[in-house]
């Protein structure tokens, strides 16, 4: 049986989502959101009331940066996409052709853009850490939202 709740949101959230409440399944996400949070408390509470051995410890944080990872990937495509919709034509047909993803960042082209996302990004905050990944998670959910993107409009062209 599923039982209801209230929920209060900011005036500013609720006038956007009068546009948009037929596009999401508002319940699913509350409880998709609600069952990760308390997931993750329990998981927590748990790493403190037992001894893991270190199997289990791995095993939990190659979970955990999947799910990081997954971020970045979704973060790269909501750019890549809002980037393609503002994109010349020109742009966009370099980079649909270009060779060596991860070498887009310091193409002459590109640089200055990416520059600016990863100003604006954490990036930063994990390049001391050695790891490329989420960087790499990102450029590749990039190109996918590019991508997705031209699949939508090139046959309207």
């Amino acid at each position: 049986m599923a039982q209801k709740i209230t929920l209060s949101i900011p005036d500013l959230l609720h006038e956007k989502l009068k546009d948009w409440r037929t596009s999401f399944n508002l319940s699913k996400m509350f409880q998709e959101a609600i069952t990760d949070a308390i997931q993750r408390k329990e998981e927590f509470q748990k790493r403190f009331s037992e001894d893991f051995d270190m199997s289990e410890i791995i095993k939990r944080l190659k979970h955990e940066k999947l799910v990081w990872e997954k971020q970045y990937f979704k973060k790269g495509k909501a750019e890549g996409f809002r980037w393609a919709k503002t994109a010349h034509y020109e742009d966009l047909l370099y980079v649909l052709q270009y060779d060596g993803t991860y070498q887009l960042i310091s193409d002459p082209k590109m640089n200055q853009y990416f520059e600016q996302i990863y100003q604006s990004t954490d990036f930063v905050n994990h390049s001391n850490a050695g790891s490329v990944d989420h960087e790499q998670r990102f450029i590749d959910g990039w190109f996918k939202g590019v991508f997705e993107f031209w699949k939508q409009v090139k046959e309207k062209l």
